[in-house]
């Protein structure tokens, strides 16, 4: 077992605590959606409407939090929601650009140590500002290696693969501005793998990441990375059997949705 029994705990209570506050809060739609009621029925709808709320609440909050308690499990140093705070000058700004541009465009392919020293070189002090970047979804302390991660949802179109790659540019001159001789990595994290068993074949823009180097890390990569250990299946486990223990009281809810009528 790589989950220690406190981690295994603090993760239980999490999602058990979530689920139970979303049975407790949760209200079925008011709007008035007659074609999806007429084809669906109001209770089909309703325990529709509630799923994709659980899922938004996965993407909001849970996918970091259960990240932070893997990490500081595992001894290192994690948090969710941080603020990176920095500055970057004109000429690193239009580096950044530069860079992206030629990847976006295919001019060049994503070297992430070339593209770190790269802005490493060019950027100049800065303030501790607050920029529009600044909100980094989780951070972890791995050695002496800073990692910022977006956590993603799993099927990002085109556009928002670039946008990401711009942030995660934009993130390496924040945190340079501040040390010009500290290490970081910035990286996407994607929970899983809706192609499972296939490998994750999402990449819309061929080059404009390093994969060799890890700047994605897909479901298994991910989770195993910021625990330090082949803990995958295990945390599959916990979702499992907290799923099991409020099964009573997820089917309760169901049952209401059941009751009502078009």
């Amino acid at each position: 077992m790589n989950i220690s029994k406190k981690t295994k705990k603090e993760i239980n209570q999490l999602l058990s605590t979530v689920v139970r506050e979303k049975l407790k809060t949760y209200k079925p739609e008011t709007g008035y959606m007659p074609f999806h009621y007429r084809l669906l029925g109001k209770d089909r709808y309703a325990m529709f409407s509630f799923i994709q709320s659980i899922n938004t609440t996965f993407g909001m909050s849970i996918w970091e939090q259960v990240a932070v308690i893997l990490a500081r499990g595992a001894g290192y140093n994690a948090e969710r929601q941080y603020k990176l705070l920095g500055e970057i000058d004109q000429n690193t700004e239009k580096l950044i650009n530069e860079i992206h541009y030629k990847l976006r465009t295919a001019k060049t392919y994503s070297n992430k140590n070339k593209e770190i020293e790269q802005i490493r070189n060019k950027i100049k002090r800065g303030q501790l500002k607050l920029d529009p970047d600044s909100v980094v979804d989780f951070v972890v302390r791995i050695n002496d290696q800073e990692n910022y991660f977006d956590i993603t949802s799993v099927k990002p179109n085109m556009k928002e693969f670039a946008s990401l790659k711009l942030k995660l540019l934009r993130w390496i001159g924040l945190r340079l501005s501040q040390d010009k001789n500290v290490r970081v990595f910035t990286r996407i994290a994607i929970p899983y793998n809706p192609y499972h068993p296939q490998p994750y074949e999402r990449w819309t823009l061929k080059g404009l990441y390093d994969l060799k180097n890890g700047e994605i890390l897909v479901g298994e990569e991910f989770w195993n990375f910021v625990a330090n250990a082949p803990i995958y299946e295990e945390l599959l486990d916990i979702f499992q059997e907290v799923g099991e223990k409020l099964r009573n009281e997820i089917d309760k809810k169901f049952l209401e949705f059941s009751k009502l009528n078009i």
